[in-house]
């Protein structure tokens, strides 16, 4: 042998103890449920994450069990992840608006042996606990309280079972090939999925999503990630927030745009992550409240297309740069980011805008291609629809317990999008294959028709679906909530429309509604509406 190079196992344990070792002063603040700030560094959350880890093998947890979260982003739960997963066992986060017999389904069908729980989502306990087969310990996320004790028989406290903990506990020895954390799909069809993700995916998660064109944190920076930390491990950020040492700001429940705005001018925030809706909630505020975000330099909006006439009131208005990025629960979540090239750079802002508007390319790491309904490949010039899929190292494999591949024989993942690649790898996302309208044969985007009706200043959120059609099998219909206190028509709303599509595309009737069927991860569920309104073209 020549010579070889060192080999150490890529593990989460390795990220926060590298945040408590070189960033320990860095703050951690969260916004607790009760609405009260708390102040913390990365070294308390690495002392407390130890402290934990050695807390649970001491109630008999051993390595590769599983145990749950339902919480808001806040310190508790940023200790949780990385206390469970670098001690070897998993962890599980829920999201706490899925339906309860999805809720239900999931903590049975992932066996979790503890459940970690904020005091807002504790009736949900209560309500379901004598359903959940396999837990040994309910934890409440706070000191005691003995009126929550009444609620749950044996109810633990996390402040309590933390201070039975070993603050000197050292990580056992793991594979990076072990599963460090669970996370289900949405399930809007069938029973949720399980994704299980490694220490190896993870880890390669973090460094290939912060690259110069990814997220691009530093340890100047200071964060915000208002995605639910019971989403998709919040996009991957309080892994990236730990390999760095940013300052990381938890904005816990409140999610209103009056809460972000006080958090970004009160801590200072440089980038922000969340859906569209969270955004439009925020520009909202800043205009009452006067703000201008001055520390606010980037946005990354994902989890939803995003509203084209976004982009130039954050850039015009507020100086913010609004990054688009695609991702989902099968791929850890990031598949692309839209980071402009080189040669874009002489491109006028109306052009790079115009860019941006896709979901972006991907960084190194991942793979995308198209293909048709058989399998064959699609030109990648831009212009030619075909299904998307990717592969990776962070890429579902086999979703949990399943015991058959999520891939296709030759080994990609297919996403369920119906999509655009240009010959530099930029990737725009016009419908998911089951909502995509085929109207006479041809394909009519309902993300583009939403964009446009959402650009109105009088609409407050859109969606289109397809209805049947006995001549043209399927039309578009617009789904539509008006801007509080406006006197909004059928009429004047299919105007605005003129000139931004071919006339054959215009959605045949606008439906106005008091609210949209939003699901568990924020996006609109269409199935619902399809149901509801599929029959409304049908004489």
């Amino acid at each position: 042998m020549l010579s070889s190079m060192m080999h150490q196992q890529l593990t989460i344990g390795s990220l926060i103890e590298h945040a408590g070792r070189y960033h320990g002063e860095t703050a951690v603040v969260s916004v607790e449920t009760n609405g009260e700030m708390s102040h913390s560094n990365w070294r308390t959350v690495y002392d407390n994450s130890r402290r934990l880890a050695s807390a649970l093998f001491k109630l008999g947890l051993k390595s590769g069990d599983r145990a749950a979260t339902i919480a808001w982003n806040n310190r508790r739960h940023l200790e949780i992840y990385f206390g469970v997963a670098s001690s070897g066992l998993v962890c599980h986060t829920i999201n706490p608006r899925l339906f309860p017999e999805q809720i239900v389904y999931i903590i049975n069908h992932a066996e979790d042996q503890v459940l970690f729980v904020d005091r807002t989502f504790l009736p949900i306990v209560e309500k379901l606990r004598d359903q959940l087969n396999s837990l040994k310990a309910v934890v409440l996320m706070g000191p005691r309280d003995d009126e929550a004790s009444k609620v749950i028989d044996g109810l633990l406290f996390y402040d309590e079972l933390l201070d039975s903990g070993d603050a000197e506990f050292d990580w056992p020895e793991i594979d990076e090939n072990q599963p460090s954390s669970l996370c289900y799909t949405s399930g809007t069809t069938g029973n949720p999925k399980g994704v299980l993700y490694t220490h190896r995916s993870t880890v390669l998660h973090t460094m290939g999503g912060n690259q110069p064109d990814g997220l691009a944190l530093s340890a100047s920076d200071t964060v915000m990630p208002v995605v639910p930390m019971f989403h998709a491990n919040a996009w991957g950020v309080p892994y990236i927030a730990a390999a760095v040492g940013c300052k990381l700001v938890l904005p816990g429940p409140g999610l209103d745009g009056p809460s972000l705005v006080k958090l970004i001018d009160g801590e200072s925030v440089t980038l922000a992550l969340g859906v569209p809706t969270i955004w439009q909630g925020l520009l909202i505020a800043l205009d009452a409240a006067g703000s201008k975000a001055e520390s606010l330099k980037r946005t990354v909006v994902g989890g939803s297309a995003l509203p084209p006439s976004m982009i130039p009131i954050f850039r015009d208005r507020y100086g913010v740069d609004l990054v688009h990025a695609w991702g989902m629960t099968e791929t850890s979540p990031l598949g692309t980011l839209n980071q402009l090239l080189q040669k874009h750079q002489v491109l006028d802002a109306q052009q790079q805008a115009i860019l941006r508007l896709g979901q972006g390319r991907p960084p190194f790491g991942v793979e995308l291609r198209l293909v048709d309904d058989d399998g064959g490949p699609v030109p990648q010039d831009g212009q030619a629809q075909g299904n998307l899929q990717i592969r990776g190292h962070w890429i579902v494999d086999t979703y949990f317990h399943a015991g058959e591949t999520a891939l296709t024989d030759d080994g990609w993942f297919d996403t369920g999008d119906v999509a655009t690649l240009d010959p530099d790898g930029y990737m725009i996302i016009h419908d998911r294959s089951k909502d995509i309208i085929k109207s006479g044969g041809e394909w009519i985007s309902t993300v583009e028709l939403e964009n446009i009706a959402i650009s109105h200043p009088d609409v407050a959120n859109a969606a289109v679906c397809a209805a049947r059609h006995e001549k043209w099998d399927e039309r578009p219909i617009l789904i539509v909530v008006k801007a509080g206190g406006k006197d909004l028509s059928e009429g004047d709303l299919l105007a605005h429309f003129d000139g931004k599509i071919a006339r054959w595309q215009l959605p045949d009737k606008v439906i106005f509604v008091d609210e949209l069927p939003i699901g568990g991860t924020g996006k609109v569920l269409k199935n619902r509406l399809r149901e509801q309104f599929g029959d409304i073209l049908v004489s």
